[in-house]
């Protein structure tokens, strides 16, 4: 065998050994879980909360919280990122019971004190069988969707296949493979991704408002992602970009709460564009 054939056998090798691995132990590089004894106590300041749990199709227990607001409006299902338990995401939960909105969290399989096998498929089911159980006893008129990073993709998911108020998209990725790709550049990711998201393909179909947010200086998940999954349902979409926002951050920017409240407070209006410089004589109605 000539050389060059023993270097391309032994490349090939090991570009194989990687993808199988890259295969195998990719949830370990996209989730980073916290876990909780069944006995933890959980405790917000000024929150009145409870805890629930879930029992899945497949025995798995989905853990979550209902924040409770005073003459609540509606309620928001906040699905969370990628790290740590809902432990420290409730804090969160007040930029919205401060608008008078209940707040949902749930802890993904393996997250918290969930738990069960973690597939996409499986999460996919659990997120609509808590939509479920909010549906049975709010209409979703009054059902609003937040997805935080990971969570963004979930969220989209969900509204695509139900009826929601509204989605709320905070740093939201055009795809999980996508993201990965900018790393493993050279890796057949289209082909070894368990968890692919495809964040593009769900939003087609969503019919309800949707509202992204995203920090225009976000390193992790870069802010022409939201910019391109705007365009696809531009009709029903509105940007909303944080200034010199990162990925981890923008709670701590006064025009991310101010977005919010804009959000949280939004009304659909109708414009006459007869009355307008456009073009076109025809209403057009902005999500």
């Amino acid at each position: 065998m000539v050389w060059w054939l023993s270097i391309l056998v032994i490349v090939l090798s090991v570009y194989l050994g990687i993808s199988i691995l890259l295969y195998y132990l990719q949830e370990y590089f996209l989730f980073k879980p916290e876990k909780l004894p069944p006995e933890f106590e959980f405790y917000y300041e000024n929150q009145e909360v409870d805890e629930y749990n879930l029992e899945a199709r497949d025995g798995a227990v989905i853990n979550g919280l209902h924040f409770k607001a005073k003459n609540p409006r509606g309620v928001v299902l906040y699905l969370k990122g990628n790290s740590k338990s809902i432990k420290g995401w409730g804090k969160f939960a007040v930029d919205f019971t401060r608008h008078q909105y209940d707040v949902i969290m749930v802890d993904y399989r393996g997250f918290g004190k969930s738990t069960g096998r973690r597939t996409q498929k499986n999460i996919k089911h659990d997120l609509q069988y808590v939509y479920n159980k909010i549906r049975e006893r709010v209409r979703e008129e009054y059902i609003i969707l937040y997805g935080r990073s990971l969570g963004s993709g979930f969220a989209t998911k969900l509204a695509s296949t139900n009826s929601p108020r509204m989605l709320i998209l905070d740093a939201p990725y055009y795809s999980l493979t996508k993201v990965t790709k900018r790393y493993l550049p050279f890796m057949p990711l289209s082909l070894i991704m368990r968890f692919p998201m495809p964040t593009y393909k769900w939003i087609q179909y969503v019919k309800c408002p949707i509202h992204i947010i995203h920090g225009t200086n976000d390193k992790l998940i870069p802010f022409k992602s939201s910019v391109k999954l705007s365009r696809i349902n531009s009709e029903k979409t509105r940007l909303w970009p944080v200034i010199g926002g990162g990925h981890k951050n923008l709670h701590t920017f006064e025009s991310y709460h101010r977005v919010i409240h804009e959000i949280m407070n939004y009304k659909r209006q109708q414009i006459d564009l007869k009355s307008t410089s456009h073009p076109e004589s025809q209403d057009q109605q902005y999500g």
